[in-house]
């Protein structure tokens, strides 16, 4: 039943400190009592999420238990680097750079992504930089199509419609990046015999904002119940620096700078976060127009995007499917993977 009560502006503020103290509870709970390790391996990018993950595993653990990786490529920004470094001195923990250009190199990331760009761009070459971006949920295109920005190394930028082998190229190299992070973060891991942390909120959960077997695999996500905001929120009480803070989310994936609604939410991430909350608690789009500051038929879309995105990344959140029965195993149950 959709409901038509007044909005609250303020409906997804938090009790910051009762979070705080209920995540760190069971993070501890996680780590000794269920799984009997040790510590928490935790990737940082610079970025708001990874930075609160991080933070929360300290105040949970203890410095001494909490790793930090730093893991750039050759499209990083040297700022995620910078940022994630400021982190890691402030929260006093471990941490280790592994430059994983070498590995992707090796695995020849780079020149696929290069050649699926050139289906459609064929001049696409050395000195050139890229991105992939959709249009915004405000755009009157009635389908979310991909598009692969390109830029000369005179300056000049091309945008041209990306084909379904040319996205589908570029996303499988790009991966690459993601997967490789997250088999250093489990070398680790099992060097301390710690736990991965994993850094989604519930928007990028929510939606599969991430890549199956790379980010999206950890041992638990402290903060994947979390709206956007709520991060911030939790970033303000555990003193997050505020360059972290202040920076503007990007995938920090693509050789040009490229934000996260560009790439794949299609609005300002404070008002999907709105729209989230609106269509998980089955608010009408008219009576949430007002409060995220969208007109009725552009929160419908947003709510049509959403449900469309779930039902595309069920894959990603799919545990590996058994071709028999667990209980005609001699199990009434698996963990899943």
């Amino acid at each position: 039943m959709i409901t038509e009560a007044p909005v609250n502006p303020d409906i997804l503020k938090i009790d910051a400190a009762a979070e705080v103290d209920h995540i760190t509870e069971t993070i501890r709970d996680v780590i000794f009592r269920q799984f009997k390790r040790q510590g928490a391996v935790v990737g940082v990018s610079g970025g708001i999420d990874s930075s609160v993950v991080a933070s929360l595993c300290v105040r949970a653990l203890g410095p001494e238990r909490v790793v930090t990786l730093m893991m750039p490529e050759v499209d990083s920004s040297p700022i995620s680097q910078q940022l994630g470094t400021m982190l890691s001195k402030q929260l006093g923990v471990r941490s280790f750079v592994e430059d994983i250009g070498p590995i992707l190199k090796g695995a020849r990331c780079y020149e696929r992504r290069d050649d699926a760009i050139r289906t459609v761009i064929p001049q696409y070459g050395e000195g050139w930089k890229s991105k992939i971006v959709l249009p915004a949920v405000t755009d009157q295109q009635k389908y979310a199509i991909f598009s692969v920005v390109a830029q000369a190394p005179d300056g000049t930028m091309l945008k041209v419609r990306a084909t379904p082998e040319a996205y589908l190229g570029i996303v499988a190299a790009t991966n690459f990046k993601q997967r490789t992070r997250k088999m250093l973060e489990y070398y680790y891991a099992d060097r301390f015999h710690f736990a991965v942390a994993g850094t989604p909120n519930l928007l990028e959960y929510d939606q599969g904002f991430f890549v199956k077997n790379g980010d999206g695999s950890a041992d638990f996500k402290p903060i994947a119940h979390l709206y956007k905001s709520q991060v911030y929120q939790l970033a303000a009480y555990l003193g997050v620096p505020e360059e972290i803070q202040n920076r503007p989310c990007t995938t920090d994936t693509y050789s040009l700078e490229q934000s996260q609604e560009e790439f794949y939410f299609s609005m300002p991430l404070a008002k999907m976060d709105i729209c989230l909350y609106g269509l998980n608690h089955k608010i009408s789009p008219a009576e949430l127009a007002s409060a995220v500051g969208l007109t009725e038929a552009q929160v419908a879309k947003a709510y049509s995007q959403i449900e469309s995105t779930r039902a595309a990344s069920r894959y990603l959140h799919a545990a590996p499917v058994l071709m028999e029965d667990p209980k005609r195993l001699g199990r009434s149950s698996f963990t899943k993977a």
